[in-house]
């Protein structure tokens, strides 16, 4: 992984949800959004939705929000690694 202060490069190894359903619902990060899903609207935790909703969630969005957003993920990833008292080793 490499990153700069434009552009970060993340190698990603977390299988993609399958077209046909959606993402376990675990309501982690406390980011809810409101998504249509089989004709009904739900409030979907942001790490819950599907490439495609997230990608709906953060069109048009400016540099601030997606920033704040960012900084929301990292801070409850984070949390959630001193909850479990997890550690990635390479």
């Amino acid at each position: 992984m490499g990153c700069n202060n434009d552009y970060c490069e993340i190698e990603r190894t977390v299988e993609k949800p399958k077209p046909e359903g959606y993402p376990t619902k675990r309501d982690l990060d406390g980011c809810y959004f409101r998504v249509e899903r089989d004709g009904k609207w739900e409030n979907i935790c942001f790490s819950d939705l599907t490439e495609l909703e997230r990608g709906k969630v953060m069109a048009g969005k400016g540099i601030p929000w997606l920033t704040s957003l960012v900084e929301h993920l990292a801070d409850t990833l984070h949390a959630i690694g001193d909850a479990f008292d997890i550690i990635s080793r390479e």
